[in-house]
């Protein structure tokens, strides 16, 4: 039973991030013209920039090698969800990345090119969808050594 309330949990976890990417990149994309960077604070400025590649423009010419690598992903997170149900917290993880993965992947197939418009000083653009799968892969991790040490602690 708490397997399927948990699937229900990143099930709607996916949708509040996807829902949230698409929303706040529409808003860019019909408020901020191509280019244009709007101070915002502590250095921080809003752009709106198409990302053809992956995280960093890594593989910008990709095409259809930038698909696969995520689907791959997207599936790679899901298998760990069905090998692992009952993870405590998992549910958030898988939440995160796929809803993060999906929402970029809506941009990449609908617009060829992903829209970011976080920039910070120093570090490149990047959306909502970024930072959901960033912090899904923190929590993977906390996750991974939550269960080596619970391990580590029975055995």
């Amino acid at each position: 039973m708490k397997v399927r309330g948990d699937w229900a949990r990143a099930l709607a976890l996916i949708v509040a991030v996807v829902a949230a990417d698409q929303a706040t990149k529409a808003v860019v994309e019909a408020q901020v013209d191509r280019g244009e960077h709007v101070d915002l604070v502590l250095g921080f400025d809003l752009v709106y920039v198409k990302n053809e590649g992956i995280a960093f423009g890594f593989l910008g010419d990709g095409g259809a090698l930038v698909l696969v690598v995520t689907l791959v992903a997207l599936a790679a997170v899901v298998a760990w969800f069905l090998l692992s149900p009952a993870r405590k917290g998992i549910w958030v993880a898988v939440g995160l990345l796929v809803g993060g993965a999906l929402g970029n992947l809506i941009d990449r197939i609908t617009d060829d090119g992903v829209t970011d418009f976080i920039d910070p000083p120093l570090w490149p653009a990047f959306n909502l969808a970024d930072v959901a799968i960033t912090a899904g892969v923190l929590v993977l991790i906390w996750i991974a050594f939550e269960s080596e040490r619970a391990e580590a602690a029975d055995a």
